[in-house]
């Protein structure tokens, strides 16, 4: 098939992409900071050290050129100009994007979400002829909106697919979401509260199907931006039973119509007022793409991660991401405060 560098090979997505373009025939250079590898990566994959910032590292794994270079974590214009550069010695590129830079008809976007009447109402299901916000230094949204808006215009010079993840799921998340549902119930909380009846949707987004579109893409080079999403868009309430289906526990479910009763009560990860529900038919056209994941037939080896992750440690000390971006999940005596009330 060619040569594929994969930069961020050992993060979420890099190692399962790896291991999806050596088994395809790729002679893969797997890219990371520590130039580590992965065990289930087949032994012709080759390793490289080298810092995403830096420019001459990056040029020198690169080396004297590959078919198709793979880019986990690039997150603003800076990082679409890095490759650009490289474009004399790259076929073409696939890289991560993500659904937030999407913006409703109104203007609404991630980045309005805590406003009052912010969060944006997309269609549903959502495709990629939405508008997308426009780039800016301002947040995670908008470098990604910058991100895109380069390498588009860029095509000739590298054709590049951007892939539009959704809520990623998978071992070695920082972000788990999963990770709500796990531990309440490895801290025996047999009552949860969910605002919006439950009813959220925020569409899930595995590291098997990401790779398989990532595979897809390296041997279709093309000019485009593809949502990248599970087949399945399961509510909030489905999510928790088929987490404790997994865990083999029982719980019962405080279904609160509209949004959290509390700060710190009711709300989850998934909890959004309107649905964010993707459709696949673009990549489907496009690359052939068939999902390789369902859900809850990863569900096991996430739950799994999740535990080992938590063994002997505070959660926010194996999860410090996670605090930082929804604080305190875990405000027992305020629910059980709300609950008695």
């Amino acid at each position: 098939m060619g040569r594929a560098v994969v930069i961020g090979a050992t993060g979420q997505i890099g190692r399962v992409a790896v291991k999806a373009l050596a088994t395809d025939g790729w002679e893969v250079t797997a890219v990371s900071r520590g130039g580590g590898r992965d065990g289930s990566w087949p032994d012709g994959v080759r390793t490289a050290r080298a810092d995403r910032a830096d420019d001459s590292a990056l040029a020198a794994a690169v080396g004297d050129g590959c078919d198709v270079l793979v880019d986990m974590v690039a997150y603003g214009p800076e990082h679409a100009r890095q490759l650009t550069h490289l474009a004399g010695r790259v076929g073409s590129a696939v890289v991560v994007s993500s659904l937030s830079v999407y913006e409703d008809d109104k203007g609404r976007n991630f980045d309005t979400q805590e406003q009052p009447d912010g969060f944006p109402e997309y269609p549903v299901p959502l495709s990629e002829e939405q508008r997308t916000i426009a780039p800016a230094e301002t947040s995670y949204s908008t470098r990604k909106a910058g991100l895109e808006r380069e390498l588009l215009a860029a095509a000739d010079e590298l054709p590049t697919t951007l892939l539009r993840a959704g809520a990623i799921h998978g071992p070695y998340c920082r972000t788990p979401r999963e990770l709500y549902f796990v531990k309440r119930n490895l801290d025996g909380r047999r009552r949860r509260v969910l605002a919006y009846g439950g009813e959220s949707r925020f569409h899930p987004a595995s590291v098997h199907n990401i790779a398989e579109l990532v595979r897809l893409a390296a041997r279709k080079p093309g000019a485009r931006a593809l949502n990248a999403v599970d087949p399945d868009a399961p509510t909030v309430a489905e999510i928790a039973v088929a987490i404790d289906a997994v865990m083999g526990v029982e719980t019962e479910s405080v279904l609160v119509d509209g949004p959290a009763p509390a700060e710190t009560v009711g709300g989850t990860p998934w909890s959004v007022p309107h649905p964010v529900v993707c459709d696949m038919v673009a990549a489907e056209r496009e690359l052939g793409y068939r999902a390789v994941a369902r859900y809850a037939e990863t569900l096991p080896d996430t739950v799994a991660w999740i535990e080992r992750q938590l063994a002997g440690r505070d959660w926010r000390e194996a999860y410090p991401k996670m605090f930082q971006a929804y604080g305190d999940l875990f405000d027992y005596a305020a629910e059980d405060a709300w609950l008695r009330a």
